[in-house]
């Protein structure tokens, strides 16, 4: 959603997809070229490189990062060197992969800001890892219904999980990790999230640990085994764990019967 301005900066938040070349919309496209200035927030120098094929000024947010240095400082940095562009005039892009909205913590904070100090602002969608998921894995998410969850966040809080729907971990290779600094965490923290989902599915139940292809030339990863063996499959920030339902469907006699006493006086005109 776009706001009027007040003043002549503008920010545009769009997302490239997941594969290269393959997901970008003519609306993000054209945005990005006609940018005075374009933040690119991707972790592969060839991607980089691709966006600077539309843009004469491409910026990497990337040298934010640093061993040891939290995430949240990190994206911090990348909001006010956004907004610093803005604030001289300028038409500023964040590219972003995936869908910039979604686990993008810089795009929303950025928008939010802008549009506080009277900037024009806006968020252009893409498709996202979640989009690929249900392709690659043949799923309808309206079949059984599905659940989201970014791993960490379920271990940190208490979250009711529903076993007759499908279920979707996201950052499944940072599991546990509070800091913020870490890129991945070891077996022994998935061990508890395995712990923590044997709470309410069987160990012996199979699940997919999942990562979408960036390249044309890839394909996606799909790697299937118990739930008791994730400990043992290397996890890093781009896998998503995917656990299908461990139970049928339990219907609800009492609300049917509330409904059918309905679709009877429906029928006689009441």
């Amino acid at each position: 959603m776009s706001q009027s301005s007040t003043h002549p900066g503008s920010l545009t938040c769009v997302g490239i997809g997941m594969t290269l070349g393959s997901h970008l919309s003519p609306l993000a496209r054209s945005h990005i070229e006609q940018a005075d200035v374009v933040f690119a927030a991707m972790s592969d120098g060839i991607v980089e490189q691709w966006i600077a094929g539309m843009n004469g000024d491409v910026r990497s947010l990337q040298p934010y990062y640093a061993q040891g240095k939290s995430r949240l400082t990190t994206y911090r940095e990348m909001v006010a060197a956004m907004l610093d562009e803005v604030r001289a005039g300028k038409q500023v892009v964040g590219a972003f992969y995936g869908h910039p909205g979604v686990f993008v913590w810089p795009s929303h904070e950025a928008i939010a800001q802008a549009r506080k100090e009277g900037y024009a602002a806006r968020m252009e969608p893409g498709i996202s890892a979640e989009d690929c998921l249900y392709a690659d894995l043949g799923i309808d998410p309206g079949r059984r219904g599905c659940q989201h969850y970014e791993a960490s966040q379920l271990l940190f809080y208490e979250r009711r999980l529903d076993p007759s729907a499908y279920l979707v971990l996201w950052q499944v290779g940072v599991a546990g990790d509070a800091s913020l600094q870490r890129h991945t965490t070891g077996a022994k923290y998935r061990q508890v999230l395995v712990d923590r989902l044997a709470r309410d599915y069987p160990l012996d139940h199979e699940v997919i640990l999942y990562r979408g292809a960036t390249l044309p030339i890839e394909q996606p990863q799909v790697r299937r085994f118990p739930l008791r063996k994730l400990t043992a499959h290397d996890t890093t920030q781009e896998h998503t764990l995917f656990v299908p339902p461990a139970r049928r469907l339990k219907p609800d006699r009492e609300t049917r019967a509330r409904l059918s006493v309905l679709d009877v006086l429906e029928k006689a005109g009441g």
